[in-house]
């Protein structure tokens, strides 16, 4: 799904970022763009930001 309709960015363009090491809207908006325009996209790239991370965090939990 279009997350930032501005840059053209999805959900998993924001989630690919995340796994290759972006950890806050910063990076995300320095690599991507998002929230660097209109701000609309800026609430649910936060989601995806947190679910991921916590996603990321509960699997290497698992792995250890």
């Amino acid at each position: 799904m279009y997350v930032c309709i501005c840059h053209g960015i999805t959900d998993k363009k924001i989630e690919a970022s995340i796994e290759a090491g972006a950890t806050t809207m910063k990076q995300l908006s320095t690599e991507l763009g998002v929230a660097s325009q209109c701000g609309k996209c800026a609430r649910v790239t936060k989601k995806i930001l947190n679910d991921k991370l916590y996603e990321l965090a509960e699997n290497a939990v698992k792995v250890a």
